[in-house]
């Protein structure tokens, strides 16, 4: 590369991160800037089962994030979350499938920029709780200990996943047994220490919030999620769906989360 190419290029990546600091500027003829729509994923499942409602977002038009949830405990997954919404230039809509609402929960406190909360078939904790009390709340989940394999990991804990027996019907009861299976390969594990570890001061209290009811949810039954949501003081859908809602039913999800970022 020629010193005149570099210096270009340095030129250009100092200029993208003096906007980053200093705010998304506006939009052309003074519209609205839409805020940037950051997805944060679950337990036993990584970013690519946002797919179908990433692609109905930017078509709608919208500026779209999905990181890697690393799902190796709350403070640290929230602590990592909340490191990447510092990146984000403008108003923020922060979504959570499953474990990663109890993340968005956390991260999102204190963050003037996070507009609104969308939960997707997901923990919406208080401070004090935790993702088993959470769980238990209402009978009804089948993502018992005995659906769970267990190994060790490199940093000491141990992480779960969900047998293949039992996937297909407690996790993702509404896709055919083809795509589960292949969600099932591909599952990403959670350190068993999330299970147990309480939630801080939550951000639904001072946030607005949006709530996604799955109907045929075994994972988290719909009772302990509508109470949630009550008691989070959410706008609410319920959709029939199984716990994947955001795989099987991609344009009720994107949409609940258009109109939370209206």
């Amino acid at each position: 590369m020629s010193s005149v190419s570099r210096r270009t290029v340095l030129a250009g990546t100092a200029a993208a991160v003096a906007v980053a600091a200093s705010g998304t500027p506006a939009a052309a003829g003074g519209q609205k800037v839409k805020p940037t729509i950051v997805l944060v994923h679950g337990a036993f499942a990584d970013a690519a089962g946002w797919s179908g409602v990433v692609r109905r977002l930017i078509r709608a038009g919208y500026p779209v994030l999905a990181p890697a949830n690393p799902l190796r405990g709350v403070v640290s997954d929230s602590a990592y979350l909340a490191s990447v919404l510092a990146t984000v230039a403008g108003p923020i809509v922060l979504v959570g499938h499953s474990y990663g609402g109890f993340v968005i929960t956390n991260a999102a406190t204190g963050n003037p920029d996070v507009k609104a909360l969308v939960y997707v078939a997901a923990f919406a904790p208080d401070a004090g709780e935790d993702l088993a009390h959470l769980q238990n709340h209402f009978p009804g989940t089948e993502l018992t200990l005995d659906a769970l394999d267990f190994r060790p990991h490199l940093d000491g804990g141990i992480d779960g996943y969900v047998k293949r027996e039992v996937f297909h019907r407690v996790f993702a009861g509404d896709l055919s047994p083809a795509e589960a299976d292949v969600l099932w390969a591909t599952q990403r594990p959670g350190d068993t220490s999330t299970l147990q570890t309480a939630s801080g001061a939550p951000a639904w209290r001072t946030i607005p919030s949006y709530f996604l009811i799955a109907r045929d949810d075994r994972l988290i039954p719909a009772a302990v999620q509508r109470f949630m949501a009550e008691r989070a003081g959410a706008r609410t859908v319920e959709v029939r769906s199984s716990h994947v809602a955001l795989i099987s039913q991609p344009e009720a999800v994107a949409d609940l989360i258009v109109r939370a970022a209206r």
